[in-house]
């Protein structure tokens, strides 16, 4: 029996005026402590381990988006496309997400500035256990930097509708709800 989901994902972006100055706070916030940098394939069971452990913490929430097969599968193509980040604090994946340069859902959606240089923010995750300590908004701001690196004039993502903890995050951070959504067609 094949069954098709559809899930909708309101799109964000985060307005074109990302400037050099956006650096992560360096003084006094206890980052200094943890290490963000690109994922390699030695850190793909631990990066694993951490989306398991969100996607369990997100469905006792009632927030099924994540599954045993996503975004878990995903991860090794991400670290041969050099598009995955993660934060550690010593061995432990505190959290991750995957920048890239292009969204299925892109062209779905009624972008502001439609025609700039976009990078996406894709399976963000945090660990359930550092909640409320700013990692979200840190993750944020460290694809900012990556994506002004990289030539981007904006940063976009998508989340789903239902993911209110996560839009609560990208509206506080300045993120701004793009017009329309992406309708997620999910075979099963």
């Amino acid at each position: 029996m094949e069954l098709d989901t559809e899930r909708r994902h309101p799109a964000f972006q985060y307005p074109g005026y990302m400037t050099d100055d956006a650096a992560p706070d360096a003084g006094g916030s206890g980052r200094s402590a943890m290490v963000f940098r690109p994922a390699v394939m030695e850190d793909l069971p631990v990066i694993q381990t951490l989306y398991r452990t969100i996607q369990r913490d997100m469905e006792q929430k009632n927030i099924a988006i994540w599954d045993e097969v996503y975004p878990c599968e995903f991860f090794a193509e991400d670290i041969r496309e050099h598009r995955l980040y993660a934060l550690f604090d010593r061995t432990e994946a505190v959290a991750a997400f995957a920048l890239c340069r292009e969204n299925g859902g892109a062209q779905a959606v009624g972008w502001e500035n439609p025609g700039a240089s976009a990078r996406y923010i894709d399976r963000l995750g945090v660990s359930p256990a550092r909640a409320g300590q700013g990692i979200g908004r840190r993750m944020l701001d460290e694809a900012e930097r990556l994506a002004l690196a990289d030539g981007a004039q904006v940063l976009r993502l998508f989340v789903a509708d239902y993911n209110s903890p996560a839009i609560h995050l990208y509206e506080t951070c300045g993120f701004v709800r793009a017009k329309g959504a992406y309708l997620e067609q999910i075979p099963d």
